[in-house]
């Protein structure tokens, strides 16, 4: 017989990350319930007005970047339009995220195309491989073997990694915490490269064929634009500027919503209203921070209800939290900062798992003898 879930306040920081057994939370058996006060209340109705706004607001930017870029010739003031197109970008991906989870168009077709342009042609990043990838994640939030975004990487989530990992990446995965947000720096980078290696190595199709093209063609005309306009030296410290701050604003703001919290495991069986909000954490603010973060604030609404248009959620976290709290489901919120330290904690605690056992002083003298 399964037995209820824990419970706790709502509001509190965090659910813990040791791995949910098969049947230790029961299903509450209560989604449909909620879906239903959601769609009365016309919360998974489209809010095109919103975007057309978002979407002219950000081309706009880019525009007005664009001419600064002319405007300013060699000026290292240009590093300001490197971090402002940083942010830009970082804006329009918030924008192919919700398009691609079918938030901004009734057509889903239109959707489609509309997070390619956004994702292939504007962005640089490829949308197939982020699609594979998201969906994955989507379905099983956390879950050992299922979830991507807790595979093994630089970084490392789940404890029996870092006990697997030996040598000098050892060492440097026992601080992987503070290493974290430093290491955000070179995430734009990553992006772009793995976007073009997961194509390569795909099978072949006009889908594949045609995002290359796109691909090579946005991120070489970019590149080339930025060392035709300024010094080659200025060009580079352009392109630093702008990758490190893409990189950075896309990690902070994807972070906080799963790492630290609860870890499924491989073997467990959750419905799915638990599954989704046991493995994710809101962070306050309101309104302001819903636009620093593209809605990804409200995590545990977009991931009970994916296709919900971003000015919908903040009133759906009232719903789904008066939810929770009824059915004894713990719903985590709390502040963007403490967010970040609890991420820097569990990493940390989880990169102890890679600390070699003869790394006890009196060990190491006879174990080098």
């Amino acid at each position: 017989m399964s037995t209820a879930p824990p419970t706790a306040p709502t509001g509190t920081a965090a659910v813990s990350p040791r791995p949910v057994r098969a049947r230790q939370l029961a299903a509450t058996g209560s989604y449909q319930e909620l879906s239903r006060q959601v769609r009365e209340a016309g919360l998974l109705e489209r809010t095109r007005g919103f975007y057309v706004g978002l979407l002219l607001a950000l081309g706009a930017a880019l525009a007005a970047i664009g001419g600064g870029m002319v405007l300013l010739g060699d000026s290292w003031f240009q590093l300001l339009l490197a971090a402002a197109l940083g942010v830009v970008l970082t804006q329009v991906a918030f924008v192919s995220h919700e398009a691609s989870h079918r938030q901004v168009l009734t057509s889903g077709r239109g959707n489609d195309r509309l997070g390619r342009v956004l994702a292939n042609g504007v962005v640089g990043i490829s949308h197939q491989w982020w699609m594979t990838k998201h969906s994955r994640h989507h379905a099983n939030p956390n879950k050992v073997g299922k979830d991507p975004d807790i595979e093994p990487d630089t970084i490392l989530f789940l404890e029996e990694d870092a006990q697997a990992r030996t040598g000098l990446k050892a060492r440097l995965t026992r601080f992987q915490g503070y290493a974290f947000f430093p290491l955000l720096t070179l995430e734009g980078v990553n992006l772009h490269v793995t976007s073009v290696r997961s194509l390569l190595a795909a099978e072949r199709s006009r889908a594949r064929t045609g995002e290359l093209v796109v691909l090579a063609v946005r991120l070489l005309a970019y590149a080339a634009l930025v060392v035709w306009l300024l010094p080659i030296g200025l060009a580079a410290a352009f392109l630093a500027v702008q990758l490190a701050v893409f990189g950075v604003y896309m990690g902070a703001s994807f972070a906080p919503n799963h790492k630290g919290m609860a870890i499924v495991a491989a073997d467990s069986v959750l419905d799915f209203l638990s599954k989704q909000v046991l493995t994710s954490r809101n962070i306050s603010g309101g309104g302001p921070m819903s636009a620093a973060m593209g809605g990804l604030n409200y995590q545990i609404e977009h991931h009970l209800f994916p296709s919900m248009p971003r000015p919908h959620l903040a009133r759906a976290r009232r719903l789904v939290r008066a939810h929770c709290a009824t059915h004894g489901v713990p719903y985590t919120e709390t502040t963007l900062l403490r967010s970040y330290a609890i991420v820097v904690r569990y990493l940390n605690r989880v990169g102890l798992a890679a600390r070699d056992p003869f790394d006890c002083p009196m060990v190491g003298r006879y174990r080098r003898v």
